[in-house]
């Protein structure tokens, strides 16, 4: 009898089983390939953005600068330098006192609280806009800035000082919010847009009310006052007022930065965010509480400056994109120098200072238009 012999292995079969593991590899390799690309893009654009950061970073520190610099007193960059150095280095006083003074009662202050003015302004700016996902929106959209005039103007009627001027708007401003958010709650409807409708309608009253205070002060003494301050001015800041923003400012600027990705998800929308796992109403409190302390702080010291919250926060978006992680920097490094150039040049112009006020709103409403006629990036 013939031996059993097996059947011969199809050599195909065998050859397209030994050749498999081989032949999966070139499908593998753009799938490695991709994520390789895809890592090297990642690290390229984190590059990429330390530098575009850096770079800004370099736009406060050369206002701070030039603002010695420019002035009927100019302070060089030598000089500024000397005289810094001399307070924590013994050297030699060689300088007159009035360089001093200059530097150190005079402009310093008001530099510092031009740059903590417009930090926080941008910034509140940015959050409400990603907040609201709308780009129209400024940091007074809740009448935190009504209400400060408002306070203001009532402090001023009754010849309160400067520090119940200041303390007045600062909580008047808290107070018109507060309003604001206690009325949204008892209408059912949109959330976000029932809270922008209620903080217009808050604003309008506290505006009526400095209305009705302008009406009613004396034309000789007070209403001047009143409309001088309502247009914006940092030309009365003391070293007591820097003081006295730091503490609002910081504690509106930290939690803002440290939750600043959260914004990108809450700007995708209400439902988003929620599927997401992000608890948008407790992320948006903390939204408004950071920004009106910042806001109402500024109004307080610099009275009514508009469109910093508004135009700094899209020219941010052009030069970073609308990722809140590196927007919101952007926002904070943008404003502090725009502010700062700004009342520069409120205060050089001419022989009597432009209220900021007005110098906001002349560049302002172009740029704005520039931006909007050549900007390709996403608002929020």
């Amino acid at each position: 009898m013939a031996p059993l012999r097996l059947p011969a292995a199809n050599s195909s079969t065998t050859a397209g089983t030994a050749a498999s593991p081989r032949s999966r590899l070139p499908r593998l390799q753009p799938e490695v390939g991709e994520a390789a690309a895809g890592r090297q893009g990642r690290e390229a654009g984190s590059r990429a953005g330390w530098r575009t950061m850096l770079l800004l970073g370099t736009l406060p520190v050369l206002a701070f600068i030039l603002s010695f610099a420019w002035g009927r007193y100019p302070v060089s960059p030598g000089e500024l330098l000397t005289v810094l150095a001399a307070k924590l280095l013994p050297l030699p006083h060689t300088w007159p006192a009035t360089l001093e003074t200059v530097v150190f009662q005079v402009r310093l202050p008001r530099i510092i609280a031009a740059m903590l003015v417009g930090a926080s302004l941008s910034t509140a700016g940015a959050a409400y806009q990603g907040m609201f996902k709308n780009p129209l929106v400024s940091p007074d959209i809740l009448g935190a800035s009504a209400g400060a005039g408002f306070g203001a103007a009532v402090a001023i009627y009754f010849s309160l000082g400067i520090v119940g001027i200041q303390v007045s708007s600062f909580l008047f401003g808290l107070l018109a919010v507060l309003l604001a958010c206690s009325l949204s709650t008892r209408i059912r409807h949109d959330p976000v847009l029932v809270l922008v409708l209620a903080g217009i309608l808050i604003g309008t009253l506290f505006t009526s009310g400095t209305s009705l205070i302008k009406y009613l002060a004396d034309p000789y003494e007070k209403l001047p006052a009143i409309t001088f301050w309502l247009m914006g001015s940092l030309a009365a800041i003391s070293s007591k007022d820097v003081l006295g923003v730091v503490v609002p400012v910081v504690a509106g600027l930290i939690p803002l930065h440290l939750l600043r990705w959260r914004l990108n998800v809450l700007s995708l929308g209400e439902e988003e965010a929620r599927a997401l796992g992000l608890d948008t109403g407790r992320l948006r409190i903390v939204v408004i509480l950071c920004a009106t302390l910042m806001t109402a702080a500024s109004v307080s010291v610099s009275g009514m400056i508009g469109w910093v919250g508004l135009i700094v926060p899209h020219l941010a978006r052009v030069v970073v994109g609308p990722n809140y992680r590196e927007l919101l920097p952007a926002s904070i490094l943008i404003g502090s120098a725009y502010l700062l150039l700004v009342d520069d040049l409120a205060r050089g112009l001419a022989s009597a200072e432009i209220p900021l006020g007005i110098l906001t709103s002349i560049i302002g409403a172009p740029f704005f238009l520039y931006l909007l006629l050549h900007a390709r990036r996403g608002w929020v």
